[in-house]
């Protein structure tokens, strides 16, 4: 009796450290991220606890611009990081044969390299004198006093680059798990490769495409470093705004109802997101599977 007790009590030993680890580094700090968040004061006067939920109207009032540009700039990002990935994605698994890994491998090369490198190195890229502005001033695309950097379309080409690979990843793990013989079937009720792909590739992968917009999406919105060093104070993002109310402005409580209430429209946005496409995705996926 003993010994069955001690082995339906195991799972639950073995949860332990993870829970400690969450509450050590994520639930204490949320709540006295909680705490500050309801705060009164200044840097110098000192501040004091007083459930001051005022700081959630006026951050949500002062800051309304931020938060629609972050959501904009993140979900422009993800659109076109699913339209260069999943292209990417799918002659990787289905046409990359023996050099399947080498192209995985080049996707996963970026992040041997610091994410502010590969920023700095688009700020590089971009600039007035680089060679991607004067090919287009020659070509007649970009006017002779235009620029690339600086701009709204710097900023999201940054955040696209360096959220691509979590695109990419999980649909390349979706279409790999599709069974060639569904494939196979389909070709012989459809015949034509476009009615392959929107009847049997595109449902099954799905999936993928759920949780890669989620992996992009959800990220992009929180980024401030490219905003940062790709744009100006016009394309600051709310992650900007809370990142120079922590460190310059010595704002903490409203820097904290800030991080609160993007943390909340987040949550509120991937359950609808989940309710809406993922549930419905798998659900499909399923079905298909029988």
């Amino acid at each position: 009796m003993a010994a069955r007790l001690r082995k339906a009590g195991l799972p639950y030993a073995l949860l332990i450290p993870g829970l400690g680890w969450l509450a050590i580094f994520f639930a204490i700090p949320l709540l006295y991220m909680l705490f500050e968040s309801l705060k009164q004061g200044t840097i110098d006067t000192g501040f004091i606890f007083n459930w001051e939920f005022s700081n959630y109207t006026n951050a949500l009032s002062d800051f309304s611009e931020q938060f629609l540009r972050s959501f904009e700039y993140a979900g422009l990002a993800t659109l076109f990081a699913l339209i260069i990935g999943y292209p990417l994605a799918y002659v990787i698994a289905f046409r990359g044969g023996r050099w399947r890994n080498a192209l995985l491998l080049a996707v996963i090369v970026p992040f041997f390299v610091t994410y502010l490198i590969r920023t700095l190195s688009w700020e590089t890229i971009l600039s007035d004198s680089g060679f991607v502005s004067d090919t287009l001033r020659t070509v007649g695309v970009l006017s002779e006093g235009g620029r690339l950097l600086d701009t709204t379309f710097s900023v999201v080409a940054g955040i696209t680059y360096n959220f691509l690979p979590f695109m990419i990843l999980p649909l390349y793990a979706s279409l790999e798990r599709i069974d060639p013989r569904m494939l196979e079937a389909g070709y012989d009720l459809y015949g034509r490769r476009r009615d392959v792909f929107l009847r049997v590739t595109l449902p099954l992968s799905m999936p993928g495409v759920v949780a890669g917009t989620l992996l992009t999406f959800i990220p992009a919105a929180g980024d401030f470093i490219n905003a940062e060093l790709l744009g100006t104070p016009n394309q600051y993002m709310i992650g900007n705004v809370i990142q120079s109310r922590y460190l310059e402005v010595a704002d903490y409580p409203t820097a904290a109802a800030l991080s609160f209430i993007l943390m909340a429209l987040m949550l509120a946005i991937v359950v609808l997101w989940a309710r809406v496409a993922g549930t419905e995705a798998l659900l499909g996926t399923e079905r298909e599977r029988r």
